[in-house]
């Protein structure tokens, strides 16, 4: 029996929104009925499709949705999360995703009120547990500044093991349609800077997330995988992103940074087993 407070999703998974982030990304698309989709892919499948009359002006639900707004116009940001494998999760089969709030936490920031929220995942598919997911969530105060972050001046190519992605409002456009995502930071540049006091468009933050698990498969990491990560910085679309993976003894180190070397995202994969 679910718990009262537990969002319960079931679907076929096909293969359009794995092919679709493929190109987007121009990176590899595996076999998905064999092999299955590549870590952080399941984002794009079992998503929560909230009725129109359900979102608040800046494009998040507001009602009906786990989980729920503290309160009335605080605004959300994805902090980081970690995630466990067991398996691939493959399409051509059904998969069921169940959804529940698993703690949260006021604190007083120098900006005003922050509420912590951790929201718990689980995904299985043919009887079994598949993927086991954390995501943390911030609600800040509606009225705390957005500090634009620093333009730097030198330009940083691409090191060894790095791989940078033209962020474009296009590009930040579709990842938003293929995770049925409408935060307008990520797409309506007038909302971002006039309503929330940003320099840009704001960078997804699970797209850095999925920038880093790609840059670490392109090292080889395959299989069963437990994936921390964190969101250090805000990102905008004009300061590009550089994708990087250090395959190490205890497991592979990644991290996002903008095109002058200001890091914003942090992670690690090592073997779940």
């Amino acid at each position: 029996m679910l718990a009262p407070d537990t969002v319960e999703r079931t679907e076929v998974l096909v293969p359009g929104p794995a092919q679709a982030l493929g190109a987007l990304l121009d990176v590899p698309v595996p076999d998905l009925g064999r092999e299955g989709l590549p870590l952080l892919w399941h984002w794009l499948y079992l998503l929560d499709r909230p009725a129109q009359a359900d979102l608040g002006p800046d494009g998040h639900p507001v009602r009906h949705c786990v989980p729920a707004p503290p309160g009335p116009g605080r605004r959300r940001m994805w902090a980081g999360g970690r995630v466990r494998t067991e398996g691939a999760l493959r399409c051509g089969a059904p998969a069921t995703r169940r959804t529940r709030v698993l703690s949260v936490h006021d604190k007083q920031g120098r900006s005003g009120p922050l509420t912590f929220v951790v929201v718990g995942q689980r995904i299985e598919q043919d009887g079994r547990l598949v993927v086991e997911e954390q995501q943390d969530i911030v609600y800040r105060p509606v009225t705390a500044a957005a500090l634009p972050a620093g333009a730097g001046s030198e330009v940083l190519p691409p090191g060894p093991g790095e791989w940078a992605i033209e962020v474009t409002p296009t590009l930040l456009f579709r990842f938003s349609a293929l995770t049925y995502n409408a935060h307008r930071i990520h797409y309506d540049r007038d909302y971002a800077r006039q309503v929330e006091g940003y320099p840009g468009l704001l960078t997804h933050g699970p797209l850095q997330a999925i920038a880093m698990a790609e840059a670490a498969r392109a090292t080889g990491c395959g299989g069963d995988q437990v994936f921390e990560y964190r969101l250090v910085a805000p990102l905008f679309d004009h300061q590009g992103l550089v994708a990087g993976a250090v395959a190490g003894p205890a497991g592979t180190t990644t991290a996002v940074r903008d095109v002058h070397g200001r890091r914003t995202a942090t992670g690690t994969v090592r073997s779940a087993r």
